[in-house]
């Protein structure tokens, strides 16, 4: 048995034992550290290795469940102003990643594009709409499931497609139209279909999409082609932050909200794990039934389950809603990379038949994964 996961079983013991003592000061210390452990057990693993960050994810929540106070407030300054600001450092790392290439491939694949986009502009909205409503949320924790669903794509669904075998310049090109097109569709998908549990601004919501997401994409992509490559320290940095922000955004959410998710929390883990597999299973048979190669119904299968749950939180914010709107998100994010790579580690196993390349033809559907999601 690896080092590190002997250091987990201690761990989870003593974690077991501080709760029979009722020590919950130590508790959440336990946890977080067995979780940690495991994660570092993962990353020895190269079947394994995908859930990595996920455990990383898991411990930190954990630590923000038990001790929230941390996390709310540092010197008076609230850690919920953080979130904008580290989502567009994440948007403007996608943005370094692209290139004009991937917005040609978006012309010589523009079937796959189009109804990648649009069956994650309608199943996900509409399947959370309906679970929205058959689980009774309170209205803004409803609310939130409706936003994460009415969300764009993210850079988890790139690594994803890659790891599955799928077509990697199809995903990019989903996730770059997805993205740009979220200033118009989310406000949109939110005013028709949130509007019985939230009031929603949709000028501003168009407006705070745009400042999160569409400007660092902008600057990202300036950034590939005028500075990218000279500094290479700032290359490698770029992946760290982002997983850095996706997981102070996640903490920061969860310590916030944390009454609200230890009283529906059961129930709304259901609900988006619900929401994300629907999302992976309508993409992929949509596709099929209209006739997309095996490559490419694995890659909209995963941008359609696979949402940007940064930006969600981002909005929630905005809303002043982050312990209620923003809970769906929260609990959402580390579901779906969970869930997203068991999915993807069970594909990478099944490799498509030859004759099932798709996409254009005489193009690699793999290509390399880019540095942000390395």
């Amino acid at each position: 048995m690896h080092f590190f996961y002997k250091i987990a079983i201690a761990l989870l013991l003593a974690y077991i034992l501080t709760i029979v003592l009722h020590q919950p000061q130590w508790a959440g210390w336990c946890l977080m550290l067995c979780l940690a452990c495991v994660g570092l057990g993962f990353r020895q693993n190269n079947f394994l290795k995908g859930f990595s960050f996920t455990m990383t994810i898991l411990a930190v929540v954990s630590l923000a469940l038990y001790y929230p106070q941390y996390f709310v407030s540092v010197g008076g300054f609230k850690l919920s102003k953080l979130i904008v600001p580290l989502l567009q450092v994440i948007m403007f790392g996608m943005g370094t990643e692209l290139s004009l290439k991937d917005f040609a491939a978006v012309l010589r694949m523009p079937k796959g594009v189009i109804v990648g986009v649009i069956c994650h502009y309608t199943i996900m909205p509409l399947v959370g709409f309906t679970l929205a409503r058959a689980f009774n949320f309170p209205p803004e924790i409803a609310a939130g499931i409706l936003l994460v669903g009415c969300c764009p794509s993210g850079l988890a669904s790139n690594v994803m497609a890659f790891l599955a075998r799928a077509n990697l310049a199809l995903s990019v090109s989903v996730t770059t139209v997805s993205t740009l097109l979220a200033p118009f569709l989310t406000p949109l998908m939110m005013r028709l279909l949130a509007g019985e549990f939230i009031e929603v601004h949709w000028q501003a919501m168009v407006w705070d999409i745009t400042k999160m997401v569409i400007f660092p994409v902008i600057a990202g992509l300036l950034f590939h082609y005028l500075v990218r490559g000279k500094f290479k320290w700032l290359d490698k940095a770029m992946p760290l932050i982002s997983m850095g922000g996706i997981a102070l955004i996640i903490v920061v959410i969860t310590a916030a909200g944390r009454e609200s998710l230890l009283r529906v929390g059961g129930l709304l883990v259901l609900a988006t794990f619900l929401h994300n597999v629907a999302g992976y299973f309508l993409g992929y048979w949509s596709s099929r039934l209209l006739g997309f190669k095996e490559r490419d119904c694995r890659t909209i299968a995963l941008e359609v389950g696979m949402q940007n749950a940064g930006l969600a939180s981002g909005l929630a914010l905005t809303m002043n809603k982050l312990a209620t709107v923003g809970l769906a998100p929260a609990v959402f994010g580390p579901l779906m990379n969970t869930t997203g790579s068991s999915l993807a580690s069970w594909w990478h196993n099944r490799i498509p038949d030859e004759g099932q390349e798709s996409g254009v033809q005489g193009q690699s559907t793999q290509g390399d994964l880019p540095q942000v999601l390395k």
